[in-house]
């Protein structure tokens, strides 16, 4: 087995573990809920905080790596995640906040693995074979962030929810020894003081005010003077970080980058396919578990519907990918993402589990259609010299994507319940079981919004390549 192949599979590994623990925890929710004495909405935090963290701090880690090596900062991230999963199943006795600080701990190693993983990919195999090897990443990827429900309910049925962070640590460290060789030795083209810390800093600020004032409104109030200041803080520092990037010689974010139409346009239609993948995640658990009263295991059995459907159609999406014109291979994929989320509008008190599970099928099967040549498109409009950067934008917008689909999917859901009982609700209600259904659709019909917009940006992108 050649060097290449071992890193890749080292790569896929902490990629699969590092998104997985974004979605992992959402199976276990109303289980952590009960155990940990906290509500519906103060649980989903464990899922937002880990997201959150990632986003504030990818940025830094790619450009780290482009100035002082990949794989040194690959490496390190490594050590931090496995550290911050054995810190997370721990649980001594601090509750929710002990838990909170070890998912920190985790997010930090995670966003340095994020920043650099297709960076690397892209970096090591050929321009013949790279929509191929970054569909294998992407799989990965994928599988990692949408498997987390059903591996989890499979955890919860014969372990406590311990294990969901716990099983990272042996899988971690066989990945870690097998991968540690096989790793580039690229040394970078700068030094650690080249890091842009202002641009750094202000990028930070943006993503913790934006997604606390986006979590917090909902309990708050959109009014409340606190989420319009932090709103309007984080446009401020947006705004300054624009201006900064644009007078450093060596930015955190090089804005050039983003001259590329074909680079930002599949960069959106990734945030926002990826902002869509997180509703079914985040409600099907509570439709399955509270609403058709489902053990976590068979709830997990058919979450796994998502993850299949990409490991069978995410590789074949590649291949073809390099092969064929990739707009036309993402474009089919868009379409059958479209057909899920109406899928989904259509599950009412009678319908069959299978529904469910046909559905999950479908938007999987889509997604891994659609993600595998919309990377490799992102990452060929790049130089090399940028792959590092370029890589971490891409990560970033994933995990922009899964916070605002987490935030999204709960906000629509406890708005459209709250609306139709007239009184405010932030968590399941035993009794009221159609109000559940109601809100699900209701939220569902904003995913279907948004993968509609990414249809339209499909079709004018394919539309103006071939012309």
């Amino acid at each position: 087995m050649s060097d290449r192949v071992k890193a890749l599979i080292a790569i896929g590994i902490f990629t699969f573990m590092s998104t997985l623990d974004g979605s992992i925890v959402n199976i276990a929710l109303p289980t952590m809920s009960r155990e940990l004495h906290t509500s519906t909405s103060q649980i989903t935090w464990v899922v937002t905080v880990y997201l959150i963290v990632i986003s504030a701090i990818i940025l830094i880690f790619g450009r780290l790596a482009d100035l002082i090596g990949k794989a040194k900062v690959t490496k390190i991230g490594w050590t931090i995640f496995i550290l911050g999963s054995f810190l997370a199943g721990l649980n001594l006795g601090f509750g929710l906040s002990g838990l909170l600080i070890a998912r920190v701990i985790q997010a930090i190693g995670a966003s340095m693995m994020m920043a650099t993983s297709f960076g690397i990919v892209a970096q090591i195999f050929p321009p013949e074979s790279r929509a191929r090897a970054l569909s294998i990443n992407s799989i990965f990827v994928s599988v990692g962030s949408i498997a987390g429900p059903a591996l989890g309910g499979l955890i919860l049925q014969v372990a406590s929810w311990n294990y969901i962070f716990w099983i990272n640590v042996p899988i971690g460290i066989i990945a870690w020894i097998f991968g540690n060789r096989a790793l580039p030795m690229d040394k970078g083209q700068g030094k650690l003081s080249d890091v842009d810390l202002a641009g750094g800093s202000q990028m930070t600020g943006v993503i913790v005010l934006l997604f606390l004032a986006l979590n917090f409104g909902m309990t708050l109030g959109w009014t409340n003077p606190i989420i319009l200041g932090a709103t309007a803080l984080g446009v401020i520092l947006f705004i300054s970080f624009i201006f900064t990037e644009k007078r450093k010689e060596k930015p955190l974010l090089d804005l050039g980058i983003f001259k590329s139409k074909l680079f930002s346009l599949s960069l959106i239609m990734a945030l926002l396919n990826f902002t869509v993948g997180m509703f079914s995640s985040i409600l099907l658990p509570f439709y399955l578990q509270d609403y058709r009263a489902y053990a976590p295991g068979v709830a997990g059995l058919f979450m796994m519907c998502y993850p299949l459907a990409m490991l069978i159609f995410s590789p074949l999406a590649g291949t073809a990918a390099d092969k064929i014109d990739k707009e036309i291979v993402t474009f089919v994929g868009i379409t059958g993402i479209v057909l899920s989320q109406i899928g989904y509008l259509l599950i009412t008190p009678n319908s069959s589990p299978w529904w469910v599970a046909v559905v999950l099928f479908v938007q999987g099967a889509a997604m891994g259609i659609f993600q595998s040549p919309n990377n490799a498109l992102i990452m060929e409009t790049v130089e090399r010299k940028y792959l590092g950067i370029a890589g971490s934008v891409n990560s970033l917008a994933r995990n922009v994507a899964f916070v605002l689909g987490t935030s999204l999917a709960t906000i629509m859901l406890f708005f459209a319940m709250s609306q139709i009982l007239g009184k405010p609700v932030m968590t399941y209600i035993a009794d009221k079981p159609d109000v559940f259904l109601q809100g699900m659709h209701v939220a569902f019909m904003l995913s279907l919004a948004l993968t509609f917009i990414t249809w339209v940006l499909g079709l004018s992108r394919l539309i103006g390549r071939r012309k």
